[in-house]
């Protein structure tokens, strides 16, 4: 069975990080998907395409944009920060989370002062628990990763208003 919030997942991190294929081999489970979406989207955006080999099989079952939900269109594709805010973009490949631990308080929240030296957030990968930094002054003006969710290499975490 398909988990569609993970391909929903996966598709996100593929519209706002800039990865253009995703591929994922379960040997064990005998499923293969694969996620891939143009590298010059239309103007009207190009929706990821999903393909899925099911036990046994060596052809694509199905290839439907729509089973990873709403399908892209230009607003979703990433344009920049707007005017005067700073990303704060993951260094790695990880998951994300916003506290040192479950039951402490984040880092930061909407609205936190931030300098340089400041950790936003942790990203964990491979079992170390690395705190990013904000590396830049100002207020926190959005967070864009929801605690525990896997983050890409040069994904935007938050947004600050520099200041």
């Amino acid at each position: 069975m398909v988990d569609l919030k993970l391909i929903r997942q996966l598709v996100r991190i593929m519209n706002n990080g800039g990865v253009s294929e995703i591929e994922i081999d379960d040997e064990k489970e005998g499923l293969s998907l694969r996620l891939r979406r143009d590298a010059e989207p239309s103007a009207a955006g190009a929706a990821p395409i999903v393909q899925m080999v099911s036990p046994g099989a060596g052809a694509p079952v199905a290839a439907a944009p729509a089973a990873a939900g709403a399908p892209a269109t230009a607003a979703d594709a990433p344009s920049g920060p707007p005017p005067g805010t700073v990303q704060i973009t993951s260094p790695m490949v990880g998951t994300f989370y916003r506290s040192p631990s479950p039951d402490a308080d984040s880092f930061v929240d909407v609205g936190s002062r931030v300098d340089d030296e400041t950790v936003v957030c942790i990203v964990e990968a491979m079992k170390v628990m690395n705190e990013i930094k904000a590396e830049v002054s100002g207020e926190v003006v959005e967070i864009l990763v929801e605690n525990g969710e896997p983050v890409e290499f040069g994904q935007p975490l938050l947004l600050v208003k520099k200041g």
